[in-house]
């Protein structure tokens, strides 16, 4: 029996949803809104051929919520707001608490605020969506779906850090890792293409985009991941530093007379390629730049790969071997040059690219006689929303109810 599924992102001043048919995982339609509490927020549909945008007052989330829900009507995308079986919350802590997805009640929604403290850009406006679509649609069942959960595999000796103790008693500091619905969708994905075996595989996952994480994955277990505490932690990425050394904060706040709040911008927003580069956080200006000689742009790109090559290499002795490494999201699916210079640095694994297949749309990429396999994949985190939201059983935690 199909079911129609919303799978919903809520940023501070956007909305991005989309309505799939579930288990065939067809999108039925999917779009967003940005620029949310302004006189000109903008609105984009796609459905079937048709792609609409349109500049429109939007002054809340509830109001874009109302608004997508006629828009579907008037367009006949549906023919009531009966047919929408479920909707799933993108929400991007769930702390110790959540270690899987789980059904929307009063109880879960106040966990989740709970939890505000520990991602204060993120789970107050997830929640603003949450309760949108609740106030919308009050008799169908919501399912949060946390980027922490699927980290809740990673051993205490990994994901502990090395301060005193107390810290993580009293305030729960430890590494939580992110993006985990798309290491979920990039490993279920790239085992479906690979031979079966009863053992399972060791696969690197790596979700390189404006942020950047990878994830070792042994048999569909998170072994470790490289962002931490906090989506700052770990890789260099478009605007934010990754790892750097703790004592470098105090020393350009004092040299520069800067407060915390200011070294937080400084870290998460003027860092990363932008910060290095001067020129832009997207690699594609990077790139461009870089090919015209500029010096500072090529030295980016070198850090960038660097960094990346380190991390799956270190997770290589994690794993105590790798079966596939898989590059995905906007620079790991897009640009070939940084998968060939990565995949260079790993060359100790008897790992080589076809440049040819590197250079096509091909999903494996590897030469035929590569120990290790190297795919590229899209990545799809609504796809992972939506199933989840089918997948929760009543019996499975005391958060979860049989979807209706």
């Amino acid at each position: 029996m199909t079911k129609k599924i919303f799978a919903i992102n809520a940023g501070s001043s956007s909305l991005k949803f989309q309505l799939l048919e579930m288990p065939s995982e067809i999108v039925i339609t999917k779009g967003i809104f940005e620029r949310i509490g302004s006189s000109d927020a903008e609105f984009t549909i796609k459905y079937g051929t048709e792609k609409e945008q349109k500049t429109l007052p939007i002054q809340s989330h509830q109001e874009a919520v109302d608004n997508l829900l006629n828009v579907l009507i008037s367009k006949g995308i549906i023919q009531s707001l009966n047919e929408i079986n479920g909707v799933g919350h993108r929400v991007a802590h769930g702390g110790e608490e959540f270690q899987d997805s789980a059904i929307i009640n009063e109880s879960v929604l106040q966990t989740i605020e709970n939890l505000n403290h520990l991602a204060p850009k993120h789970n107050p406006v997830n929640v603003i969506g949450i309760k949108a679509f609740r106030a919308a649609l009050p008799n169908v069942k919501s399912v949060a779906v946390f980027d922490t959960a699927f980290h809740h595999t990673i051993k205490p000796e990994v994901y502990n850090y090395p301060i005193p103790y107390k810290y993580y008693e009293k305030y729960r500091i430890r590494k939580y890792g992110f993006h985990g619905t798309s290491h979920e969708y990039i490993y279920k994905t790239i085992t479906s293409l690979l031979d079966k075996r009863e053992e399972g595989y060791k696969i690197i996952s790596c979700h390189l985009g404006n942020g950047s994480s990878i994830c070792a994955i042994d048999n569909g277990r998170s072994v470790n991941t490289s962002m931490g505490f906090t989506p700052l932690a770990g890789l260099m990425m478009g605007t934010r530093s990754g790892d750097i050394d703790p004592s470098i904060i105090p020393f350009i706040a004092e040299k520069e007379h800067k407060s915390n709040q200011d070294m937080n911008k400084l870290l998460n927003n003027d860092s990363g390629l932008l910060g290095v580069s001067g020129i832009s956080n997207d690699l594609r200006d990077i790139e461009e730049a870089a090919t015209n000689g500029n010096k500072r742009a090529e030295l980016a790109i070198k850090m960038f790969v660097n960094r990346v090559a380190e991390t799956i290499s270190a997770y290589v002795s994690n794993l105590n071997g790798v079966d596939a490494i898989v590059f995905t999201a906007g620079i790991g699916e897009n640009s070939a040059t940084i998968r060939s210079l990565i995949c260079k640095k790993l060359s100790f694994l008897n790992l080589t690219l076809d440049e040819k297949k590197n250079g096509s749309s091909e999903a494996f990429i590897e030469t035929s006689d590569s120990r290790v396999k190297v795919a590229v994949i899209p990545t799809n985190e609504e796809v992972v929303i939506a199933r989840d939201v089918l997948r929760i059983k009543q019996e499975t935690n005391p958060y979860q109810s049989v979807l209706q």
